[in-house]
């Protein structure tokens, strides 16, 4: 078995194919689900965010593994493996668990150290379980991620970037409307600090209207309202999801069938409903500009699939920031400090964890060799009772201990000691030799069970 991510992100695709192969939530399941049709697939996890779409997977062959992933993800994006296979990458075993700890930690963020990476990796996890798509090596890897992931967030200051992306958004947003404060840092700074939120008070007078309420949107509801917006409405498609931003931060709630109205109010939009379609199309921006009397209208989309037509940047008055502009403001970006610190973290709980793996890929290889022992135990017992049937119960019982003791004492040290040598690099030829030498078969017994093997007096 191995372990390997296939899957593309905002550094390796444009954003029109992170469109394509973007999976809405209600879509996971059925991904999921098919690839545990898939011949060489055991175990799956999705992770598809604005900046990612990530399969990972615990498979039979590494080439079977990566060929079934690949075929799905062809079948995501509508695309021919030619055209999607140069923005793909692919990391196995210790470098797919090194990816994985990278990318929980915001290593491997548009923002590095944001996070709400961490939150969608556990949402991706608690799909797979309710899917019954991971196992025990899914499971173990994704929890040590979560863990690695807090313990980033928590030793160092890598999230002192912002929350997200969202705040730079908003930032970036802010700035349309003339010059920001003579103390506020530079909209478009060289580093990743807290310099890339909104300044206290760049949105005073403004009105917001949030169009989704996801986990993007109620965290634009707390980047907006720190920033002084002095309206704040929320459209969506399921009322109660708008009512408990709106509950929190002081909004008003209106359906999304009243959105043309609002928008010929409204200052800045900030859409992220994840929908298939476009949300806001030329057509509906253009008639909400008509009745706007030359106001400008900014537009934040960070939603993927886009839910903005971008002809939208065509029409007099209208600034469109998405995803794509906030990946070429973003690009150049120096990393804080902390994140040397995290790397190194990183590397460490990616080295703790092969050792575990390791060292638990060996006990198959220890479990079968004392099975082997154990019927070796039980069977010259057997004889032994055979040639001395005038042996009362205690002197019995003696004997029986004996051997057991034997042949226990005969195996602790090469077992522990395999365990020891596996959890090294190239330590799988240590459990090799054991099978090898002992003849022992491929797939051992999940527990050493001999009831009738005496137990020591």
């Amino acid at each position: 078995m191995s372990l390997l991510v296939v899957g593309l992100n905002h550094r390796s695709a444009p954003t029109s194919t992170l469109e394509k192969a973007a999976v809405p939530d209600d879509d996971v399941p059925k991904v999921l689900h098919d690839l545990s049709q898939a011949g060489s697939v055991a175990e799956s996890v999705v992770l598809s965010t604005c900046n990612r779409t990530e399969i990972y997977a615990e498979v039979e062959t590494f080439h079977g593994g990566v060929a079934d992933v690949s075929d799905q993800l062809t079948r995501i994006t509508g695309t021919q493996l030619a055209d999607l296979a140069p923005h793909l990458y692919v990391h196995h075993e210790a470098r797919a668990v090194g990816h994985l700890f990278s990318v929980v930690c915001g290593l491997d963020s548009m923002l590095v150290g944001e996070t709400q990476i961490l939150g969608q990796v556990r949402s991706a996890l608690r799909v797979a379980q309710a899917e019954a798509s991971v196992g025990a090596t899914l499971e173990s890897l994704f929890q040590t991620a979560l863990r690695v992931g807090k313990r980033a967030h928590s030793e160092t200051a890598i999230g002192t970037a912002g929350a997200s992306i969202v705040s730079v958004g908003v930032r970036l947003a802010a700035g349309e409307w003339g010059p920001l404060p003579a103390d506020a840092p530079d909209p478009l700074p060289g580093s990743t600090s807290a310099g890339n939120a909104p300044a206290d008070g760049a949105l005073a007078g403004r009105r917001v209207l949030l169009v989704g309420a996801g986990a993007v949107g109620a965290l634009a509801a707390a980047v907006v309202r720190r920033a002084g917006a002095t309206d704040l409405v929320v459209a969506n498609r399921t009322a109660a999801r708008a009512h408990r931003i709106a509950d929190t931060y002081g909004a008003e709630v209106i359906p999304l069938t009243h959105l043309a109205d609002e928008l010929s109010r409204a200052d800045l939009v900030i859409s992220s409903t994840g929908a298939s379609g476009l949300i806001l199309t030329q057509g509906v921006v253009a008639d909400a500009l008509a009745r706007r009397d030359g106001q400008p209208l900014v537009l934040l989309d960070l939603a993927l699939p886009r839910d903005v037509d971008v002809a939208v940047r065509e029409l007099p008055g209208v600034t469109l920031i998405d995803l794509e502009t906030l990946r070429t403001v973003l690009e150049g970006q120096q990393a804080v400090s902390d994140v040397e610190s995290v790397r190194t973290l990183v590397a460490s709980e990616v080295s703790a964890y092969l050792d575990r793996r390791r060292a638990h890929r060996v006990a198959p290889t220890v479990v079968a060799l004392r099975a082997q022992a154990a019927a070796v135990v039980r069977e010259e017992l057997l004889r032994l009772h055979t040639r001395l049937p005038n042996l009362d119960a205690r002197d019995w019982a003696v004997v029986e201990g004996a051997v057991r003791r034997v042949a226990d004492k005969i195996l602790h040290a090469p077992t522990v000691r395999v365990q020891q040598l596996a959890a090294a690099p190239g330590g799988d030829s240590y459990a090799e030799a054991l099978r090898e030498l002992f003849d022992l078969p491929r797939e051992a017994p999940a527990v050493v069970s001999v009831p009738d093997l005496p137990e020591a007096p």
